[in-house]
């Protein structure tokens, strides 16, 4: 199992901003993923919160409910939170970062991804579609 976890404001996926981060929306995005991963043989676990303490926890509990591995869209929480890098570097599994948008492309406080230098990899730009490219990193690896 692949868990994908989507950090404060994916929730409005589709409908926020959408000339940035598209017309797709999550059910779009768990359906895809969905999809994808049984063609690949595994399944995915996709969750949402606005909560940046609920990513630390499902974070932490990631590897005994045995997630091979994490796809992981902080948002955000991606530019501010120490702790939250901390949580990505301390778990057992391979964490890979997603981004809808180039946020190299946007706001200068946007251009630091603390999370992502604790993550095997970042996927930035590439609309929804970073998803799936996470998710088939992980189980090719």
């Amino acid at each position: 199992m692949i868990l994908v976890l989507n950090g404060p404001n994916l929730n409005l996926l589709g409908t926020r901003e959408p000339d940035v981060y598209g017309s797709e929306t999550l059910d779009d995005v768990r359906a895809d993923l969905e999809a994808l991963a049984s063609q690949l043989g595994t399944t995915v676990e996709l969750r949402q919160t606005n909560s940046e303490g609920q990513l630390i926890d499902w974070l932490h509990a990631a590897s005994a409910q045995g997630a091979r591995g994490i796809v992981i869209n902080p948002g955000g929480l991606s530019h501010t939170s120490v702790a939250l890098r901390d949580a990505v570097a301390a778990v057992s599994v391979p964490v890979v970062e997603v981004h809808v948008s180039n946020v190299h492309a946007r706001e200068g406080f946007r251009h630091v991804c603390l999370t992502a230098g604790a993550s095997v990899g970042m996927i930035t730009g590439l609309g929804v579609a970073g998803y799936g490219l996470a998710l088939r990193f992980l189980v090719e690896r």
